[in-house]
């Protein structure tokens, strides 16, 4: 590993950031045995509490079943316009109030991937989860090796998953607030448009009463109305458990996300949500540091057609700082390396990692400024032979 230290200084343009580090990070005060806060536009971690112990996910593991489904519809193995027969069995299962929180399906009923999804985002139906879980994958323990797989994929380090629901398992299936973090970013940043569509309708109408009329129910999203850019995730709660919350909400174009577990009511989560989102946004600021296209140092070019490439910012650069606080930072370009040849402009092959007193470390993409072909015989033959020389 490549590695380029040194304060931030003249390829940044923010030396003027540089003051004495007196200023401590935020504090912030919450009942919630289990708390985590990210701000997804620089990686920081704004708070943290307990966010790696293993805890049962409730209905957030439905954020892990939705995953999953968006994953295949990207690839074109699902479509949102596919009908879903609801079986008899697992209608039978999954309905009446031991099942929990439903959709209302019926059985036999047709009913489409889209409005599962509506029926699992929204209404946290039971129901719907293994309905469609048992469409995509025959059963749900078939399903469920799925999310598994899938977890590994997207970095879910400490966590695993025994149904497509989150309905209590004896332990079987755990997560960490972390790890939630960690699905929710990869669902954002993955399929935004379907994360855009489903996760932040504020209810929604299916099936009947007995006495015929629609049933329509609200989301449970704490969020929703009552922080701006709030736009998503997945409420959860079963008497182990507690009650908890995995959110995200976007303003002036940064995006952060929380969760937050254990808590003793649902008017406990609503309130705690809100003061804890709220405060991610006025206790922090996000501070540029480098433009889109800004050339921040250069990585070292193994077999390619030249010996070094340009590392710039691929989009602008941001760093998340106390509001109204600049503690003295300092920066260091990290990279496996040499990196091989071929290099496409824009790939990302390098993190500008930006320490600051009693912060976390915030990493930062630098993406390749320009192609690097691959080196032809006589050109790797003389950079073997100028290696000896260096």
């Amino acid at each position: 590993m490549k590695t380029l230290f040194g304060p931030l200084a003249a390829p940044l343009a923010i030396v003027a950031l540089a003051v004495p580090s007196t200023a401590a990070a935020p504090q912030f005060d919450t009942p919630a045995p289990i708390a985590f806060l990210q701000d997804m536009s620089t990686g920081a971690v704004l708070f943290a509490r307990d966010a790696d112990r293993r805890m049962p996910p409730a209905s957030m593991a439905k954020m892990m079943t939705v995953y999953v489904a968006f994953d295949l519809i990207k690839r074109g193995d699902l479509k949102l316009n596919d009908m879903v027969t609801v079986q008899p069995e697992t209608w039978k299962k999954w309905h009446g109030p031991a099942a929990g929180s439903t959709m209302f399906l019926s059985p036999g009923e047709q009913v489409s991937v889209a409005n599962l999804l509506y029926g699992i985002v929204t209404l946290s139906g039971n129901d719907a989860c293994v309905v469609l879980a048992e469409h995509i994958a025959g059963t749900e323990p078939s399903f469920t090796e799925r999310m598994n797989r899938d977890a590994q994929k997207i970095g879910l380090k400490n966590s695993h998953f025994g149904t497509s629901n989150g309905w209590p398992d004896g332990g079987v299936t755990y997560v960490t607030a972390r790890d939630l973090a960690t699905l929710a970013e990869a669902t954002i940043t993955n399929f935004p448009q379907l994360y855009k569509q489903f996760y932040s309708r504020r209810d929604f109408t299916w099936g009947k009463t007995m006495g015929g009329n629609e049933i329509t129910q609200a989301n449970r999203d704490p969020l929703l109305g009552r922080v701006a850019g709030a736009d998503g995730l997945k409420t959860g709660h079963t008497e182990e458990a507690g009650y908890g919350f995995t959110g995200s909400a976007e303003q002036n174009g940064r995006r952060l996300v929380m969760v937050m577990a254990g808590l003793g009511s649902a008017g406990q989560r609503v309130e705690e949500s809100v003061k804890f989102m709220n405060w991610g946004f006025r206790a922090w600021q996000a501070k540029p540091i480098a433009a889109k296209g800004k050339q921040v140092g250069s990585a070292q070019v193994q077999l390619g057609d030249a010996t070094t490439v340009g590392l710039v910012a691929g989009d602008t650069l941001k760093v998340t700082l106390p509001g109204g606080m600049a503690p003295e930072m300092a920066a260091k370009i990290v990279y496996q390396g040499p990196v091989k040849a071929p290099i496409k402009a824009g790939q990302h092959i390098a993190d500008l990692v930006i320490t600051a007193p009693d912060m976390p470390e915030q990493h930062l993409p630098l993406v390749a400024a320009s192609d690097v072909g691959e080196a032809g015989f006589f050109r790797r033959a003389w950079n073997g032979l100028m290696s000896f020389f260096a």
